[in-house]
């Protein structure tokens, strides 16, 4: 088994405070490494130094000769250009951005994207290049369902070496061999996926309880002993003396985080009536097509309502008109008298960099650092200096969970969430799930994380074609209709393309036998080819689609792109299967 990466006793500083020390970490062919720990703890820090992005503080890096890395980073740097030259040519690259939801974006200037599309790109490239290490940083940040379903299959297929970071529990236990937690300046590997990491650190942390337990035991039955009396205590051997003062000055290793995430301030009562939308429609112009219409929707006061859909679909608009944001164009919106709602924004809440958290709890109405504030931030785990700290120099972590604790520091009783868990530890998410279970006021959650949602949420609908309807099956099957029966996209390999595929692909796509080299060579020169025109056409009409605002125009071109999309699937998969029938044929 090749040795892909080997770190050695690497350590890494923020300032004063140690991220991680004397960590050791081989990756080698086929390794599957998942890497977690709450916010601040260092794992984009680790992967940049895995990437040789970064330089550890102390200690070793080597990488085994030829081995390239493919890294993306939490917030991608995408050279100037356009989508297609920040990408790469070639049809593996146009099938990623398809799968990723920006297929027609190949002539978008790359300065005119916005953080999650460019994330989508930055992706894509990653994923069309070869390289026999990957390291993702928060891949499904900005995805939706179908692709973190495609990005979920395509990583099980991928032969190399994967150290992965992500908030999706789902992905981590379908993909990951192994599990490496860092706590507390402390680095814990654990083998298996997902699950096995969480029971091996169960009986880790139970093993340090019993361990204090003890400790304090002892304690006190040395404190008992030195409490006789001083006559006695003078007869006693020094040795003893010293272990009991060592016993009772010893502490247990702070917890990471002090307390518990207690979220429970009081919100008003809501009343029966909440929100209830009736025929409602919402076009940003009149020459555009609609992005909803039609909706009837009716919000119970203890609504649990999860809203699924494709990128692009509507989703945080339905939630812009439900939080009143914008008003309908068609229909009626009512809200309840006693509704007081919190939205939490894929962009969170605008907050001023240069302000500490203290002041920004407090607000411009009152003094900060009142014993109220502190048990406040307490509770959302800003403790010591972190309620000192500028809001500018918190993780994207750390600041996503100030907007959080802002947001309900106002107690909504109706709660709007648009992809609540992009950047949030999975600690502070399985906190949240549980607190969300006994929460008095209504929820609705717009979110690709599927355990979030199977968590939070006792009904969905979905958002497409411009119309809300309740969804039957679940996430897993809505996502299984999603997925474009025609392939999928194989990991960039110098070996043939079908080593990658699944058992199912190949069995529902069986190759014919029997025929010479030389005449499925040809047919997979011709299929390169018209793979090549379509992309070339599918382009075009990208760039049609761009400039025209006329709706007429944008049906007619959207159905046209449309096809053109479904016969480069097809032509792909065709391309698949001569590859397999060639290489049957050896």
């Amino acid at each position: 088994m090749a040795v892909l990466v080997d770190l050695q006793q690497v350590s890494a500083r923020r300032g004063e405070r140690v991220l991680f020390d004397d960590l050791s970490l081989t990756v080698n062919d086929g390794d599957r490494v998942g890497v977690v720990g709450i916010n601040g703890t260092g794992k984009s820090t680790l992967l940049e130094i895995v990437a040789g992005v970064e330089t550890p503080d102390t200690g070793l890096t080597r990488r085994g000769h030829g081995v390239r890395v493919g890294y993306l980073a939490q917030e991608p740097f995408l050279p100037a250009g356009d989508v297609r030259s920040a990408v790469g040519p070639g049809w593996q690259a146009d099938a990623a951005l398809e799968r990723l939801g920006m297929g027609g974006a190949g002539s978008t200037d790359v300065a005119a994207l916005s953080g999650g599309q460019a994330k989508r790109v930055a992706l894509a490239a990653l994923l069309a290049r070869p390289a026999e290490v990957l390291v993702i940083d928060e891949p499904t940040n900005h995805l939706d369902l179908p692709a973190v379903a495609w990005l979920e299959r395509w990583l099980l297929q991928y032969r190399g070496g994967l150290v992965l970071v992500t908030h999706d529990r789902h992905l981590l236990d379908k993909v990951t061999t192994k599990m490496l937690e860092l706590d507390r300046g402390h680095a814990h590997v654990h083998e298996g996926g997902y699950a096995a990491y969480l029971s091996r650190r169960a009986q880790r942390e139970d093993r340090a309880a019993a361990a204090e337990s003890t400790r304090q035991n002892l304690a006190r039955r040395e404190l008992a002993w030195l409490r006789r009396g001083a006559p006695a205590r003078t007869r006693k051997p020094q040795a003893r003396i010293d272990a009991a003062v060592q016993l009772l000055s010893a502490r247990a290793e702070p917890p990471a985080r002090s307390g518990e995430l207690r979220l429970s301030f009081g919100m008003p009562r809501l009343g029966d009536k909440v929100i209830a939308c009736e025929g409602v429609g919402y076009h940003y112009g009149p020459t555009t097509e609609p992005v909803l219409k039609d909706v009837d929707l009716l919000l119970g006061p203890r609504e649990r309502l999860g809203v699924i859909g494709p990128n692009g679909s509507g989703k945080s608009t339905l939630l812009d008109v439900l939080a009143q944001r914008r008003q309908p164009t068609a229909g009626r919106l009512e809200v309840g008298p006693t509704v007081v709602i919190g939205y939490y924004d894929q962009h969170g809440i605008e907050v001023d960099a240069k302000a500490r958290v203290r002041d920004l709890v407090a607000g411009p109405t009152r003094v900060p650092g009142t014993p109220e504030d502190v048990a406040l931030m307490n509770r959302f785990w800003f403790s010591g200096a972190l309620q000192f700290t500028e809001a500018g120099a918190l993780s994207g972590g750390e600041r996503r969970r100030l907007q959080l604790l802002l947001l309900l520091a106002e107690r909504p009783n109706v709660l709007l969430l648009d992809e609540p868990t992009n950047d949030l530890d999975i600690d502070t998410l399985r906190i949240l799930e549980d607190y969300f279970e006994d929460w008095p006021g209504a929820l609705v959650v717009v979110s690709h994380d599927r355990t979030f949602l199977e968590r939070t949420t006792d009904r969905l609908v979905t958002v497409e074609r411009a119309s809300v309807s309740t969804l039957a099956g679940g996430i897993d099957a809505w996502t299984e209709r999603q997925r474009d029966d025609p392939g999928e996209l194989a990991p960039p390999s110098s070996s043939s393309p079908t080593s990658r595929r699944t058992s199912h692909e190949v069995a529902s796509d069986r190759p014919r036998r029997g025929r010479s080299p030389s005449t499925i060579g040809r047919e997979m020169r011709e299929v390169e080819k018209e793979v090549a025109r379509l992309g070339s056409e599918r382009d075009g009409l990208g760039d049609a689609l761009s400039k025209t605002s006329d709706h007429i125009e944008l049906a007619r071109v959207g159905r046209q792109l449309a096809d053109v999309q479904a016969r480069l699937a097809a032509a792909e998969t065709r391309w698949f299967s001569l590859a397999e029938e060639a290489e049957a044929g050896r």
